[in-house]
């Protein structure tokens, strides 16, 4: 395991996401690769316009969020980790997601992002509601 702080940035925010500080933010000497991923709202979900998102978070979400970074970081590959889910209401093109890992190859960076975001998005308690063009909404990863 790292002896310095891997975690950089582990945050639920209701402002805008900067994709270029959480790079900055897991950016080092040691660092041969950063790889980040930014999930951004679209304008459609299977064949509907979409309008605009909204995200609500449950109190436990920031912990829930520091927590997969932890383990994240805690793979020996693994330099650093920053990442960040916004809540609140979100228009098309807006970020929701931002994530970004340092290593010192990109085969173990691109791994490690890819297990930071599909554990985040599989244990956040961030809800998400839908609308949609023609009017109505459907509330998504509600418990």
């Amino acid at each position: 395991m790292n002896t310095i702080e891997t975690v950089r940035i582990a945050e639920v925010q209701d402002s805008a996401l900067d994709l270029a500080a959480h790079e900055r933010a897991v950016a080092g000497p040691q660092a041969g690769a950063i790889v980040s991923f930014q999930g951004v709202v679209r304008d459609h979900d299977d064949d509907r316009g979409v309008t605009l998102l909204e995200y609500e978070g449950h109190p436990t979400a920031a912990a829930v969020l520091r927590e997969v970074a932890q383990e994240i970081a805690a793979d020996p590959d693994v330099y650093a980790v920053a990442v960040s889910h916004r809540v609140g209401v979100l228009q098309i093109g807006d970020v929701a997601l931002v994530a970004s890992v340092s290593t010192a190859h990109r085969a173990a960076a691109f791994a490690a992002c890819a297990r930071l975001v599909d554990e985040a998005k599989a244990r956040l308690p961030i809800w998400k509601r839908q609308v949609f063009t023609d009017g109505t909404e459907e509330w998504v990863n509600c418990p």
